[in-house]
């Protein structure tokens, strides 16, 4: 017990150390000098193109047209919402293995070289063909028909549009859904309202660096008979993009030996969890399930207690060691077998789901325009300010993950900063923070991006003082930090999700050092807890 509260507070000082030394405030609460160095832009920044309406996109729209900039929004789905917008289709199939990182989402369409935009093409196929091709554009979302938030409402929620008194905290996803349209709406940006800035069943095929600003080119793609397709690239120049795309685009399959034949002989077999919707597909069918949780766990992210997450599981799961390969497929997969590292061979199954998590990926955004790099294996994004602000050129902004709030914070910077409102630092300080985060967490790695409470907080009362900071010396609006209750709000929700630690689980003998039927009560106050209310999954 002892080691794990030393680890807990070695964690805490070394998050809060990344944002209290570049805190703007000084002892007495302000600053009115400018900084030793400033960052200079090398364009005035007036047009912006935000990519995704998920809450982060939409958010950035709010902020940066009450800034005055010229902004345009684009959004490959049919509706906004990002994440929460539910439908029965589902995406298409994995593949396996990993695309590579680059194209791990989808590969960029872009039109013949040298033609004139905006360039169309219509071309007709059997519906099935055309159906397949306007799934892969929208991309539909990995939710099923089941899932509720798992955060409470009162800290998922916009702070422009609280939910009204009496909402229940465990949300529908088609509630979520609603609410986040109905923000779109109420700025002028959902799909029916014939805003000529708001492009839908628009995917962002290509960003790169021009002389002065980015060049984006994006693809409409509609249906406009039953067999008939038509597809419409634009070509635009902006002062600044922002990605708001989120991570739960590139689905992550682990390379396990074998697998790859596995999922040529038995097609449709094998599916990544973006894919499930109901559990009556699956009745009275043995599944594996890769994956055991969907929250960082390892040696460098000791967030999540292995053991917390598997007590919950229902009663008719069995607990398996992990699988050393895929043996050579038989006539069918019930007569194929899965050898374990620990000996057992498993037989006899009807599907196998992968629930593995997602890359970060940026199709749009070619690698080799890169001075410095975004993405490596996928697992984290690099070269970021405060996780926001791309390094070698700030023009370029990532909402990172899905968290409701903390977007708000993030799009205000960059509007001040983007107008002139907000002071910045030079590059070589930019990167002094970024090669100290780099430090405290730990390297490269899946935590790389994980904030959780302790750095949600440092970071929010970074921004605060920052922006507020600003708006004092050039006018504009303040910004208040997160209510003081939303801390014994996500206690109460965390120990009712995970007070119960006999919560029905089989045991079996391979894994019994992991989960222990006599686990310690949770009442909800424990750090690792109050990362999974504070983290970027939801």
């Amino acid at each position: 017990m002892k080691a794990g509260l030393i680890t807990v507070l070695q964690l805490a000082t070394a998050v809060a150390g990344q944002y209290s030394h570049q805190q703007p405030l000084n002892a007495e609460g302000s600053s009115n000098s400018k900084p030793d160095s400033e960052y200079q832009f090398e364009w005035p920044v007036k047009r912006v193109a935000v990519i995704g309406t998920g809450v982060g996109g939409l958010i950035a729209y709010r902020e940066f047209t009450e800034h005055g900039f010229e902004v345009d929004i684009y959004e490959r789905d049919s509706v906004a919402g990002g994440n929460w917008h539910y439908t029965d289709e589902t995406a298409v199939d994995a593949p396996i293995p990993n695309a590579h990182v680059a194209v791990g989402d989808y590969e960029p369409s872009l039109p013949p070289k040298g033609v004139s935009y905006p360039y169309t093409k219509e071309w007709k196929s059997d519906g099935e063909t055309a159906a397949y091709y306007r799934r892969v554009h929208r991309a539909p979302k990995p939710i099923w028909a089941s899932l509720k938030s798992n955060a409470p409402a009162p800290i998922q929620q916009i702070r422009e549009t609280p939910w009204p008194k009496g909402t229940e905290w465990e949300l529908p996803h088609a509630k979520l859904s609603r609410y986040i349209r109905a923000f779109a709406s109420w700025h002028g940006v959902n799909a029916n309202d014939g805003n000529p800035h708001a492009f839908y069943n628009t995917r962002v095929e290509h960003v790169e660096r021009n002389a002065a600003g980015w060049t984006l080119i994006a693809k409409e793609l509609v249906k406009t008979e039953a067999n008939t397709t038509r597809a419409t690239w634009t070509k635009k120049d902006y002062d600044a993009v922002v990605v708001a795309t989120g991570r739960y685009n590139a689905p992550n399959i682990p390379v396990i030996n074998g697998l790859a034949k596995w999922n040529e002989e038995f097609p449709g077999k094998l599916r990544h969890s973006r894919q499930y919707r109901r559990p009556e597909v699956y009745a009275n069918k043995t599944v594996l399930i890769i994956g055991a949780a969907n929250y960082l766990r390892d040696e460098v992210c000791p967030h999540f207690p292995l053991a917390d997450h598997l007590r919950r599981l229902p009663p008719n799961v069995t607990l398996v060691g992990e699988i050393k390969t895929f043996a050579n497929p038989g006539s069918s997969i019930e007569s194929s077998e899965v050898h374990l590292v620990n000996g057992t061979v498993i037989s006899g199954l009807d599907h196998v789901i992968f629930g593995t998590g997602y890359r970060y990926t940026y199709p749009f955004l070619p690698q080799k325009a890169s001075v410095q790099p975004l993405i490596t294996d996928g697992s984290h994004i690099r070269s970021l300010y405060l996780d926001a602000f791309y390094i070698p050129d700030p023009t370029l902004l990532f909402i990172n993950g899905s968290r409701l709030q903390y977007a708000e914070f993030v799009s205000l910077a960059a509007a001040k900063v983007w107008s002139s409102a907000a002071d910045f630092p030079d590059a070589s300080a930019l990167w002094a923070w970024y090669d100290k985060a780099v430090v405290d967490r730990l390297g490269f790695g899946r935590q790389f991006q994980f904030y959780g409470t302790e750095r949600t907080q440092a970071a929010l009362r970074f921004f605060v003082g920052w922006l507020n900071d600003a708006a004092t010396k050039y006018g504009g609006k303040q910004i208040d930090n997160l209510p003081a209750e939303n801390a014994e709000i996500s206690k109460i929700w965390s120990s009712a999700r995970w007070g119960n630690p006999n919560r029905g689980s089989s045991f079996p003998s391979n894994l019994v050092d992991v989960v222990t039927p006599d686990a310690p009560r949770v009442d909800g106050s424990e750090p690792w807890v109050q990362d999974a209310v504070y983290s970027d999954w939801w």
